[in-house]
């Protein structure tokens, strides 16, 4: 497809508009990505010329909305994409919408420039850490692979040389000063919990009606009864973590609890 990007990504919002909200015209692209009215009706007619068909234009409302034949281009189609779209702080907002309010950890830029450095040219780095467990400061040297987000809280999974394994470790609970120590000894390609990969089947709660179990298959597109998501197997706990699923206290209300892992046995051994 002869487009730049700059073009694609001005197509591509176009097309969510439309295809989601019903309508748009060339006043989106000017106010969005601050183009002249000329440029931007230049862009619309850069689309209709690669997916004849795909738009009506309505002349009462002056804008083009999609056609019964309409066939995504430049969109998957799904709704998960236009809600990450309208959760962004945008110049232009086509619906209103209300985000929480969530706290930050506060990283310092000092640390998230040594940290990006070690993880792109494979270098370990010297920090002191801290923990529930170790409140004081404790130095370690360690040699980071990747960064994890887990909802609230950014993680750095690094080979540790005190621990003489590959744990994940809290961006927020490094302190003092951060120091490029060298090459890397340990990488990615080692770390046996990164790269195996496990499946977790969540089922609605059995204690729940069956009409209430329905609408829990329903909130979470479950297939025959079940949920299968896959992750890496460090991430396990993360990830239930987020589901809001206790392996090891059932609640005591069906309706709290919702859902259940039921291959517990299988994924034990990646729990801490």
């Amino acid at each position: 497809m002869d487009i730049s990007d700059a073009q694609r990504a001005r197509l591509q919002i176009f097309e969510l508009v439309v295809y989601w909200e019903g309508a748009a015209n060339s006043s989106l692209l000017v106010k969005h990505f601050g183009l002249s009215r000329q440029q931007a009706s230049q862009d619309i007619k850069r689309y209709t010329a690669l997916v004849p068909g795909n738009l009506n234009y309505c002349n009462s409302r002056k804008c083009h909305q999609p056609s019964s034949n309409f066939k995504p281009l430049f969109i998957t189609g799904e709704a998960e994409q236009y809600l990450a779209w309208l959760s962004q702080p945008l110049p232009l907002q086509t619906l209103p919408i209300h985000s929480l309010s969530l706290p930050s950890r506060g990283l310092e830029p000092a640390l998230m420039r040594a940290v990006a450095q070690a993880i792109r040219h494979n270098q370990r780095l010297e920090v002191d850490y801290v923990s529930l467990t170790n409140p004081n400061r404790r130095g370690r040297v360690i040699a980071p692979h990747s960064l994890v987000q887990t909802g609230l809280r950014w993680h750095l999974r690094a080979w540790c040389e005190h621990k003489e394994q590959f744990r994940d470790f809290v961006l927020s609970r490094f302190r003092g000063d951060v120091t490029l120590s060298g090459p890397a000894t340990h990488s990615a390609e080692q770390d046996v919990a990164w790269n195996t990969e496990v499946e977790l089947i969540f089922e609605p709660d059995s204690r729940l009606t069956p009409d209430k179990r329905s609408v829990i298959e329903h909130d979470y597109q479950m297939h025959s009864g079940q949920l299968r998501i896959k992750t890496r197997a460090c991430l396990v706990q993360y990830l239930l973590q987020e589901m809001r699923v206790n392996t090891k206290v059932l609640d005591a209300v069906p309706e709290a609890q919702q859902i259940i892992l039921v291959n517990l046995n299988d994924i034990k051994q990646w729990l801490f």
